[in-house]
């Protein structure tokens, strides 16, 4: 096999292990949808969040003291921790576990897909990256969205006109954030993703704590049932801690849009878990959006094949 085919193969197996990582994350962040829901009854939003960021955060801090990373002293790096940290957990996190006491978490799900949309629009505002935003990546996106909107069905959409705008506002606000934090994050590129997860995750921590303190007194309320602090307890380690090292891998590798296309798949994957623990029942429309959305992240994350120069006549 020549150097060329090699190349080849190898960046082929890496394309297929990134986007394994990107499907593991979707069903990740999918699950956390029907988590909150579960926590939300009786463990307000700040609360909620605070908890998460605060165990993650510890968590994470004390996996890259084991591994022996040292963490950056530049006050510089911290500032832009605590930028990364309000986009990308902070205020997405609250804005959602709000969201969703006052709408239902398959809406909060349609809405919340929509990042690489907004990344789409930063990218052809801002002029960065508009030689990159071809064709292809944008026949992605519609595909995605496409999907989204199949496997949902109209009945997700049904109460639009029933529930509080401000919640499906906070819901679109949180996909901003998302379609703003690996854009952002792009300047951690040159540390481990466990340094950046711990820093931006404690960075997180510090914003939450004291506005929960403040807005709800967590001291004083009622004890919450065991179901509501195992889904907080799930949400910190594994949909937070575990899933930050993972998108920080991959805004490396896939880039901003390719990462933010997992937001179609935590839709599809909220369907399917619904399908699996709630009882919700199999819909051929469901297996249809989720092969759109399939779709879409193959042409959003695949990369467009290299112009051959052309050769002089003669």
């Amino acid at each position: 096999m020549s150097m060329q085919a090699q190349r080849t193969t190898s960046g082929q197996t890496t394309l297929v292990f990134e986007i394994g990582l990107l499907l593991l994350l979707s069903l990740i962040w999918g699950s956390s949808f029907t988590l909150i829901k579960v926590a939300i009854p009786t463990i307000p939003p700040f609360t909620m969040v605070a908890a998460r960021v605060t165990i993650a955060a510890m968590l994470l801090v004390l996996i890259a003291r084991v591994q022996g990373h040292a963490f950056p002293d530049r006050g510089s790096v911290w500032a832009a921790f605590f930028v990364q940290g309000l986009l990308q957990s902070a205020l997405p996190f609250t804005l959602i576990s709000w969201g969703e006491a006052h709408i239902p978490s398959g809406l909060a799900g349609v809405l919340n897909a929509t990042p690489p949309m907004f990344v789409l629009a930063i990218a052809l505002v801002a002029g960065r990256g508009r030689q990159t935003v071809g064709g292809q990546k944008i026949i992605g996106v519609s595909l995605g969205l496409a999907g989204v909107a199949i496997t949902m069905g109209p009945d997700a959409l049904s109460g639009i006109g029933t529930s509080a705008p401000l919640a499906q506002a906070a819901a679109l606000g949180a996909s901003l954030c998302y379609a703003l934090a690996p854009i952002w994050g792009q300047r951690f590129s040159k540390l481990p993703a466990i340094v950046t997860a711990a820093g931006a995750m404690s960075c997180a921590a510090i914003l939450m704590l004291p506005a929960a303190a403040v807005l709800e007194q967590p001291w004083a309320l009622p004890s919450p049932p065991v179901d509501a602090i195992a889904a907080v307890m799930i949400l910190a380690v594994i949909c937070t801690a575990l899933a930050m090292v993972i998108y920080f891998r991959l805004i490396r590798t896939l880039g901003p849009l390719g990462t933010t296309s997992g937001s179609y798949l935590r839709a599809g994957f909220a369907v399917a878990l619904g399908i699996v623990f709630l009882g919700e029942r199999f819909t051929w429309s469901g297996l249809a959006g989720m092969t759109f959305i399939l779709a879409g992240v193959i042409a959003v994350t695949m990369p467009l094949p290299a112009r051959r120069a052309k050769e002089p006549a003669g």
